[in-house]
């Protein structure tokens, strides 16, 4: 227990509750409207959380039956490393919880998932404009130095 609330694997009995924090997610990042998400995208993500084939996992954190927040992570081969490295693809708390330990609670949970996979490393990416959890970041990793680079199609 961290807190008032837990972290803990979504089940599908989840659903109902994730959808607006996945939805909450997509929009702060302006996929949203005309620029949202096919909903095909969604089934798929979620369903791919519930397939033993695929190494994609989601955490949800959840105080007295409602979930506060989400984070999605997978794991992957590196040409740097035996063990797999953990990417920690998503990361959203509700408004109201935020500044509370939910988020820094996920990421830990993310960490001790990683840890028992055998993983070596974690790492993530966020948008130079997310000052706030940017200040969270600065104090549960550290900046690889790297620039990303990418090209869509």
């Amino acid at each position: 227990m961290s807190g008032q609330f837990i972290v803990r694997p979504v089940t599908r009995q989840d659903y109902e509750q994730w959808l607006p924090l996945w939805d909450g997610y997509n929009a702060f990042y302006g996929r949203s409207g005309e620029t949202a998400l096919a909903e095909d995208i969604t089934r798929m993500t979620w369903s791919r959380f519930f397939d033993a084939y695929e190494p994609m996992h989601a955490l949800v954190a959840e105080r007295e039956g409602r979930l506060l927040g989400l984070v999605h992570y997978l794991y992957h081969r590196s040409t740097t490393a035996i063990a797999p490295n953990c990417y920690l693809q998503d990361l959203f708390t509700e408004q109201a919880t935020r500044g509370q330990g939910v988020g820094r609670a996920l990421i830990e949970g993310v960490y001790e998932h990683a840890r028992a996979a055998g993983s070596g490393r974690v790492y993530w990416l966020t948008h130079e404009t997310n000052h706030t959890a940017m200040q969270l970041y600065e104090r549960m990793g550290e900046r690889s130095g790297f620039v990303v680079y990418r090209k869509m199609f």
